[in-house]
């Protein structure tokens, strides 16, 4: 994958270090050439101060040969010839050169490159010489000097890199964790402010044109669907008192198998209807209104709705309270009240509908540090380990469940959960058949104080 970050950096470093290179390899031979020349100007400068007296008797002859290897100073070996030839004086013992001709010259010796200058003052004759060794470790010396501010200059480069490019591609960052944290629904264009670059604008108008024509098409179709869900209730609901009107006075002619099976089938479209018209209301909400909610008031009255309906398959429908405050504690919670009694609704529609006669199914609320959860427990089936991900899915029903519904419950459940910032998990029990449905992360609302 491409990351314009590293390509950035690697480019400019790369460049970076070319150009530090080339630029240091000529500092340094541009500084080894200035260092040989300044050298050999010290070689015209020794010859040219030599005493005019000097001769053999100077007590700083050395008897034996130097060692030139060292960098501890700058060897040199001075000879002076006198008019008639012979040598009068020489600053090292151990060493013979012979006598060149006046002027600038590199010579072998004994294993040894000298860098040699002679020149005539009056009757005598004096020579200069230096080993090329010790005028290169010296001159190497000096060069590598004239490189320690490049080598102090070169990461400082890469530092400056380092933040322009970071403060360069920090507006895409900032977009990026924009649309990272937002929530899944929301398709409000990105605002540019004065900040934004030039470069960006692009970029982000395109986002802002993609993000409207997405909320056009998803608001045509929550429009569609809750208009058509709406529009099928009034007349679903005229066939259903047509039906029932018929089968009482006989005006269709039928066995009451026949009135059963239409009945069921014209019930799961009502509730199918149903289902549909309350996903596309949850879809079209773009933001929740959050209030101070009594849970366990509102658990009461959801229960009380289904009493009936559990009464008559004897299935017992309680309501249990865990980890309460106090005695009449409410469980309040900042919530929205609608879309929690739409939530339990739709779980304990499914449990009891998925409970054998006889069975329990309980609504279990509990306060943990801070939060609230609530949870829907019966003594069913269950569900098999390898369908429950697939359960919240619209639509989807278990392979070989009797039992009427439209398979949009749980996903319009999840969707009020999401939107609650709150979890939605499912679990079988343990040590006995059935099904736990739990709706966890509620926050809770503080208690006033006594």
């Amino acid at each position: 994958m491409t990351s314009i970050r590293r390509w950035l950096l690697g480019w400019l470093i790369a460049g970076l270090a070319v150009s530090a290179l080339t630029a240091g390899y000529g500092i340094f031979h541009t500084a080894r050439e200035e260092a040989s020349e300044l050298f050999d100007f010290e070689l015209r400068t020794v010859a040219e101060s030599l005493p005019a007296n000097i001769s053999t008797t100077t007590d700083t002859v050395l008897q034996s040969k130097p060692d030139f290897e060292g960098l501890s100073e700058d060897r040199l070996f001075i000879e002076v010839w006198d008019q008639a030839g012979g040598s009068v004086y020489r600053s090292l013992g151990g060493i013979d050169l012979a006598r060149f001709p006046a002027g600038l010259r590199t010579i072998e010796h004994d294993e040894y490159h000298w860098r040699v200058y002679g020149v005539q003052q009056g009757s005598r004759f004096v020579q200069i010489a230096q080993p090329i060794s010790v005028r290169e470790n010296l001159a190497l010396r000096l060069a590598l000097r004239t490189l320690a501010p490049l080598a102090l200059f070169f990461p400082v480069i890469i530092a400056i890199v380092l933040i322009v490019v970071g403060r360069g591609l920090a507006p895409l960052a900032e977009i990026s964790r924009a649309l990272t944290t937002r929530s899944f629904d929301s398709l409000e264009p990105l605002h540019l402010d004065a900040a934004t670059p030039l470069e960006i604008r692009p970029l982000v108008n395109a986002l802002n044109d993609l993000l409207h024509r997405l909320d056009v098409a998803s608001q045509t179709q929550r429009t569609f669907v809750a208009d058509a869900a709406h529009e099928l209730r009034s007349p679903l609901a005229a066939l259903k008192l047509q039906l029932q009107s018929a089968e009482r006075d006989g005006s269709l002619i039928g066995n009451k198998t026949t009135f059963e099976r239409i009945e069921g089938r014209l019930n799961r479209l009502i509730h199918l209807v149903h289902q549909l018209l309350t996903l596309a209301r949850e879809e079209a909400q773009i933001g929740a209104h959050f209030q101070s909610v009594s849970l366990r008031r509102l658990c009461e009255r959801v229960v009380a709705d289904f009493s009936l309906l559990a009464e008559e398959k004897q299935i017992d429908l309680g309501l249990v309270c865990v980890s309460a405050a106090q005695a009449d504690d409410t469980y309040k919670a900042s919530v929205e009240p609608a879309g929690i009694e739409v939530l339990l609704s739709n779980l304990i529609d499914n449990a009891i509908r998925y409970t054998p006669r006889g069975g329990k199914v309980d609504v279990i609320l509990t306060r943990e540090a801070g939060t609230i959860s609530v949870c829907v427990s019966d003594s069913g089936p269950g569900i098999p380990d390898g369908e429950r991900e697939r359960v919240f899915d619209r639509f989807y029903r278990s392979a070989g469940t009797k039992e009427q519904g439209s398979g949009l419950g749980l996903a319009i459940a999840l969707k009020i959960a999401q939107r609650h910032h709150a979890s939605l998990q499912m679990q079988n029990n343990l040590e006995q058949p059935g099904l736990r449905v739990t709706l966890a992360g509620l926050r809770v609302e503080k208690l006033p104080l006594p």
